[in-house]
């Protein structure tokens, strides 16, 4: 049988012309990642060129279908789903394997000319991932490529490649499609492997081999996976953000600023003319005017608290310490804190809600959204990072006015118990009792009954609660969302915390600013309802529950990136540790994407083998593996 090589000058040709289409995108990652990928892609070249020895002919033959050749293929992967692609081998997905053996091993991207206009599209679109911050190569970005190529180049000889070639770009491209469509569904890692318990995802549950299917037979299989984005602005212009950081990075970055006394308004300063620039590459300054550079201006001073408000500092308009620290973290480091978030914006649910509560606990602040607009915010106090507010959504669905407050046992562990046992008259002073219930009533237990030094936690002689009043830990009134973590919104009756910046100092319960104000909304569209009750039943000496006409949507959220109302780009501190966790999380699963373990020949199979009858008649009948230790 003939066999004719691909021409090096043709690989060069393909090669060139791919760069240069990128080169035109103006899209920096994917130029680096042909760049970084040369060596290696002609490495996999040569390497997949040698698959068999017909690797190139000029004619497929009619021994074997392509049916039956994936069918081979597929099932020469083993049980643990290695496809070799010339020496060494790539991870395939279970649900490929299920998708192909559904749809009876039939090719899902090929047609007699060569890739289907569905292949194309999904190529660009894998090889586009780097938009949303995600890897290429997790998608078998090069291979792909370089693949597609080969049969490019056959098809523009009028040849026909190797069946061999021929499924194995067709099982990579679904495999491809498969993986980035449960990143781009639910995220890369699982937030409770990284978190466990404290954030509560609930990632919508997708089919992926009928998700796959459908896409094929509706001929949108690049749509399929767009829709899987979400489709809200946040999403899409933290993504611009991570767009526009790039370019800088690409430009060049930004210097450190050295350091030196603190500059404010009015004052000149040698390092004025760097913060000019800086300022306007970010966008906080609109132009740089010709004069006075090296003094704080007015117009300099707007721009440095357009900053300071972009990054939860203090906005005075001065270039002080915590200001120049953050002034020097890194375009890289900016580019990876927007990453991170991406990432946790593809753990949550899509909020459709036309009324619903979100506070975002590294901003410390709580906003009452209508048609996902703000119509009330306030400041809160979050959790410490020993004592964290865990992320989870729920529903609120009643208030309590004048609460008790009744001591959980961490707390009551680690705060309380010693307090009492050194002084007694601590319960009586700060307004606690014990209680327990006897058919379903009450009963005061007087503190100088109970011997203190024999009882725990677990031994202790019922509940330990505060009264209502002005001391109350909760304050005067709570809103209650049911949930597992037993965490709540509620009033304090320390108010001075609110006028600090960084405010992580509850058990984990989330302390609000303006009680009065949130109660006044949830209320507001209940009969007797008004400001004046409202304040009435907040003054109160005996607790009052009152339930909600209109449960509302409660969403406690982590974020460290993210875009406001105007679009601009906003950064708070990572006050729980938990970017390190999940960057840390992602390099690993990165590490273990693109892991390659070498192959060796695979053995050729009987005539009597199942998979020689793909193809061979019309009756559609799977081959039966059930036999096989690697069956599909």
């Amino acid at each position: 049988m003939a066999i004719e090589w691909i021409r090096p000058t043709s690989y060069r040709r393909w090669m060139v012309q791919g760069y240069g289409r990128l080169r035109g995108t103006n899209d920096w990652k994917g130029r680096v990642f042909m760049v970084s990928h040369w060596r290696k892609g002609l490495a996999v070249l040569l390497l997949t060129l040698c698959l068999t020895p017909a690797a190139m002919a000029t004619t497929r033959q009619d021994e074997e279908t392509l049916e039956a050749s994936l069918c081979r293929v597929l099932h020469g992967a083993g049980s643990l789903r290695h496809l070799d692609v010339g020496g060494y081998a790539l991870k395939l997905l279970e649900e490929t394997a299920t998708f192909y053996t559904r749809r009876g091993f039939v090719p899902a991207w090929l047609t007699d000319g060569g890739l289907s206009a569905q292949a194309e599209e999904v190529l660009a679109t894998l090889h586009g991932a780097f938009r949303e911050g995600l890897n290429p190569q997790e998608y078998h970005g090069s291979t792909l490529e370089l693949f597609a190529g080969q049969v490019h180049a056959f098809a523009d000889r009028k040849l026909v490649a190797d069946a061999d070639l021929l499924v194995r770009f067709d099982i990579l491209l679904s495999d491809g499609f498969l993986r980035y469509a449960r990143d781009l569904s639910r995220g890369r890692v699982a937030a409770s492997r990284i978190y466990g318990p404290e954030w509560s995802a609930a990632t919508p549950a997708v089919h992926l081999p009928q998700l796959l299917q459908q896409a094929l037979e509706d001929g949108a299989a690049a749509a399929a996976l767009d829709a899987l984005l979400p489709q809200d602005d946040d999403y899409r212009q933290l993504r611009e953000g991570l767009a526009k950081y790039r370019r800088i990075a690409v430009a060049g970055g930004w210097s450190q600023l050295s350091a030196g006394p603190v500059v404010r308004p009015g004052d000149r300063d040698r390092r004025l003319p760097w913060l000019r620039r800086h300022l306007l590459k970010l966008g906080d300054l609109d132009s740089v005017k010709e004069g006075s550079e090296d003094l704080l201006d007015s117009e300099l001073v707007q721009a440095l608290r357009r900053y300071q408000q972009r990054h939860g500092l203090h906005a005075d308009g001065a270039l002080g310490a915590e200001t120049l620290a953050t002034l020097n973290r890194s375009v890289e480091e900016r580019i990876k804190q927007i990453e991170i978030n991406l990432e946790r914006r593809r753990w949550m649910p899509q909020e459709s809600e036309q009324r619903s509560i979100r506070i975002n606990v590294p901003d410390f602040r709580l906003d009452v959204l209508e048609d996902k607009e703000a119509v009330l915010s306030m400041s809160v106090i979050v959790g410490t990072r020993e004592r964290r507010t865990p992320v989870f959504s729920a529903l609120m669905r009643y208030l309590d006015f004048a609460p008790y407050w009744y001591v959980p046992r961490t707390i009551l562990r680690e705060d309380k118990l010693h307090l009492v046992r050194t002084d007694l008259d601590y319960l009586t002073s700060h307004h606690y009792e014990i209680v327990t219930w006897r058919d379903g009533r009450a009963e005061i237990v007087a503190p100088d009954t109970v011997n203190w030094d024999s009882y725990g936690v677990e031994g202790f002689p019922g509940a330990l609660r505060q009264k209502p009043g002005p001391w109350n830990a909760l304050g005067r009134v709570k809103f209650m969302f049911p949930n597992r973590h037993q965490v709540y919104l509620h009033d304090t009756p320390q108010r001075y915390l609110f006028q600090h910046r960084q405010r992580a100092y509850s058990s984990g319960c989330i302390r609000v600013e303006k009680p009065a104000e949130l109660a006044l909304y949830l209320l507001r569209n209940q009969q007797g309802w008004d400001a004046e009750r409202v304040a009435e039943s907040m003054a109160a000496a005996t607790e009052h529950r009152v339930l909600l006409d209109r449960p509302i949507p409660v969403h406690i959220r982590y974020q460290t990136a993210w875009a406001d109302a105007q679009g601009r780009l906003q950064f708070r501190r990572d006050i729980y540790g938990w970017d390190e966790l999940l960057y840390a999380a992602l390099r690993r699963h990165s590490r273990d994407r693109s892991r390659v373990v070498a192959v060796s020949p695979p053995s050729s199979f009987s005539v009597g083998h199942p998979c020689n009858t793909i193809g061979a008649s019309t009756s559609g009948a799977f081959p039966n593996l059930s036999g096989d230790p690697s069956r599909l």
